[in-house]
């Protein structure tokens, strides 16, 4: 389990997080996206050495970027009125980082922060590249494709829901199982919004092939994934069979970043493309 959460927390440090940038903001974040793998390259590499005092500042090192860009947030939300869902989901995108990066901290360090397991911990890591940035990315460029007509609404219920339900399952940590399982179902609810919407409606508008494969890719496999999620939060709060960690990390956890959080940045890259094109 440890060799495949590595590759993914990789994948998420190195790709995910700076594509994602340039889609929040192509202008406005275009120096820290070029930088980020420079910035990244201590986080990963930690990851592949056993904990102690290098492996520990490695990942200090990540986590003062991570602290960094998410210091990058009170520029960005709007002044004199509250912030729009889409602003939300991104701002919960590039908070997202840094409760990672402070995971991946205590985990190198062999420190239990907070008490949790190391195990615990070092999936805090994905989770918070994927359910936490890549998630509520997606989200937030939904909602802002759909801010008008009959999908609005619920585009802007996404919005919401996926930064929602990610911090309810990180204060379910803290609480319980049955606290976590809550957080599960209202981001497991705001994830098949999206995927619900970007078949629906984004997918639709891909101008290739390629884009609309990808779209619908990312949108049936966060339908199985996130069903997996549930699975796996029922079974903790109730005692019931579930999928254990290693099988979930070989499942949920490569689904989602391959095939939902990988792919759904590929094709809103070629949007982007596509429209920066159209735009005289």
């Amino acid at each position: 389990m440890t060799v495949l959460v590595n590759i993914i927390v990789t994948l998420g440090m190195l790709h995910v997080v700076p594509a994602g940038l340039r889609l929040i903001d192509p202008a406005g974040l275009r120096r820290t996206a070029r930088l980020w793998p420079l910035l990244a390259a201590p986080g990963a590499l930690c990851l592949w050495l056993p904990r102690g005092a290098p492996a520990t500042v490695l990942a200090a090192l990540y986590a003062a970027a991570t602290v960094a860009l998410a210091a990058r947030i009170p520029a960005r939300l709007p002044r004199g009125r509250p912030p729009a869902p889409a602003d939300v989901a991104v701002a919960t995108a590039l908070a997202s980082p840094a409760i990672a990066a402070t995971a991946l901290v205590a985990e190198r360090a062999g420190y239990r922060l907070f008490g949790f397991d190391l195990d615990v911990l070092a999936l805090t890591v994905p989770h918070f590249h994927f359910a936490g940035f890549a998630a509520a990315l997606v989200a937030g460029l939904v909602c802002r494709t759909l801010r008008t007509g009959s999908a609005a609404g619920l585009a802007r219920w996404a919005a919401y829901s996926v930064p929602a339900g990610t911090l309810l399952v990180l204060a379910g940590y803290f609480v319980d199982d049955w606290a976590e399982l809550a957080g599960a179902v209202v981001l497991t609810g705001g994830m098949w919004a999206v995927a619900v919407l970007t078949w629906r409606k984004i997918r639709p508008a891909g101008r290739d092939r390629t884009t609309r494969t990808l779209l619908a890719a990312s949108s049936a496999i966060l339908v199985a994934t996130m069903l997996l999620a549930l699975w796996w939060a029922v079974g903790e709060a109730t005692g019931l069979v579930h999928p254990t960690l290693t099988w979930m990390a070989a499942t949920h956890g490569l689904g989602n970043a391959l095939g939902f959080a990988l792919c759904s940045v590929l094709a809103w890259r070629r949007l982007t493309a596509d429209r920066q094109e159209m735009t005289p």
